[in-house]
């Protein structure tokens, strides 16, 4: 069986990865310096006999003897990111030398888990993986979006001077149970908000559109990237049923049966007008497309923060 390294392996989609990785058979090391990571998310699997928890924040190097690694490390939402962006740019530089060094030493395969950030403000509608993206280098999100994009680089230049096995995974909006309640992102606000029937947060006019993918869908496409034979990537994974913020606002409202009013304000900074995957390549090459239905994920995801709340 594999011995697999997962990176953030306490955080949202991290602890869903481990999970999974178990219930197949394979030895799993969770690392993670539980900056947005929390152990509540893996207490569940803490006595798992072929589980490990290792407290490590990947800018410094480790040594390690594994068979697969998944970097999952990394701030993924803008109030966590932008919280120290100098520590969020070395985590995808140096994080991601330290985690190459470690695939190309023990000849381990490495998956990087990229975002959909690297497009920017997407003047490609929907975005493929062959668009280069619109980003501003130097803007207040530029340390995540331009650190995803070096960290992209330094996988491939590993994977052409060095012969390291690599996937890079593009992954676009994804919510659902352990989203931590303060991460700012559109989900988890107006799910909390609407739970305490406070005003629902719009920046800009809310017809900015996202695409939503629920967590056991994004988990099930990462693993299967992993384990996709001679693709690299990158690709593309997430929903592609199209919602804009105000829709996702009313649907919210209507679930949770709140009270909540709508309550705008101004633009956020480089925040993408749209944003939504072209999957066909994760379609052809992995088979793979999400399966639940947004209203379905909200409605666990909804389940979830009343027990957080109550």
């Amino acid at each position: 069986m594999d011995r697999v390294l997962v990176t953030g392996g306490a955080g949202f989609i991290g602890s869903f990865l481990c999970e999974r990785l178990l219930d197949s058979g394979s030895d799993v090391i969770c690392l993670d310096n539980f900056f947005t990571g929390s152990r509540e998310n893996i207490r569940h699997l803490m006595d798992h006999p072929k589980f490990e928890l290792i407290r490590h924040d990947i800018t410094n190097p480790i040594y390690l003897e594994v068979d697969r690694i998944y970097n999952l490390a990394c701030p993924a939402s803008p109030i966590h990111y932008q919280y120290n962006p100098i520590k969020t740019v070395k985590t995808n530089v140096l994080g991601v030398v330290n985690m190459l060094g470690i695939a190309k030493r023990v000849n381990a395969r490495i998956l990087q888990a990229s975002t959909s950030e690297v497009y920017g403000d997407p003047q490609v509608h929907p975005q493929v993986e062959s668009y280069w993206g619109h980003v501003n280098p130097i803007g207040p999100r530029s340390c995540y979006d331009e650190g995803k994009r070096v960290a992209e680089t330094l996988m491939m230049d590993y994977h052409r001077k060095n012969g390291v096995d690599i996937k890079i995974a593009r992954i676009f909006n994804t919510y659902g149970p352990r989203m931590h309640a303060e991460d700012g992102r559109v989900v988890s606000n107006f799910v909390i908000q609407a739970l305490r029937n406070e005003p629902l947060t719009i920046y800009g006019d809310g017809s900015q559109t996202r695409a939503f993918c629920y967590v056991s869908d994004l988990v099930d496409g990462i693993i299967r990237m992993m384990d996709c034979p001679k693709f690299i990537g990158p690709v593309n994974l997430g929903n592609p049923g199209e919602i804009t913020v105000l829709e996702l606002a009313e649907l919210i409202k209507s679930l949770t049966g709140s009270k909540s009013i709508l309550e705008h304000h101004p633009a956020v900074q480089d925040d993408p007008v749209q944003r939504n995957p072209d999957i066909t390549l994760a379609r052809k090459k992995l088979d793979w497309a999400p399966s639940v239905p947004v209203e379905e994920g909200l409605r666990k995801t909804i389940e979830y923060f009343e027990r957080q709340l109550a």
